[in-house]
């Protein structure tokens, strides 16, 4: 499948950072649909149906790209509820900061993150890791969600 009909959900809350992504993928060859989420609890409302109309997201494939400091509920508890949820668990997380703190790629690593990236200061650094994530997503296979969470 590649990345043809996979949702990338982008959960940043810096919105310099979230345009550079996204312009960045894009640029890539990328065309994917994208959705923003500005904190952890918006990604958690949509991904566990807590909104309004308390309808879980669609059923296909979707990718995460989870910043690790946002405010309300940080990219590592996201992390944690989604891969405790049986439905949720098999979407990849590629986690990324600007703050590189070995505690915080360890502890990714042992929730199943599937990556992690350190965002560079420099934006030329920057746009080159976005364009290598790009690249990646473009060959990765991304499984499509089912509908409910069932028994965990």
């Amino acid at each position: 499948m590649g990345t043809r009909g996979v949702t990338i959900l982008i959960a940043e809350d810096d919105d310099g950072h979230a345009e550079l992504i996204v312009r960045n993928l894009s640029r890539a060859g990328l065309r994917n649909k994208t959705l923003r989420f500005r904190n952890g609890r918006e990604v958690l409302d949509y991904l566990f149906g807590r909104t309004d109309d308390g309808d879980l997201p669609p059923i296909g494939a979707m990718l995460l790209i989870l910043d690790i400091r946002m405010p309300e509920i940080d990219g590592i508890e996201v992390l944690r509820q989604i891969k405790e949820s049986k439905r949720l668990r098999p979407m990849p997380v590629i986690m990324v900061t600007s703050v590189y703190d070995p505690a915080d790629i360890q502890r990714c690593q042992d929730l199943g993150c599937n990556s992690y990236i350190a965002k560079p200061v420099e934006y030329e650094k920057f746009v080159e890791a976005v364009t290598t994530l790009g690249l990646f997503l473009d060959v990765v296979e991304v499984p499509c969600l089912c509908a409910s969470d069932g028994p965990q």
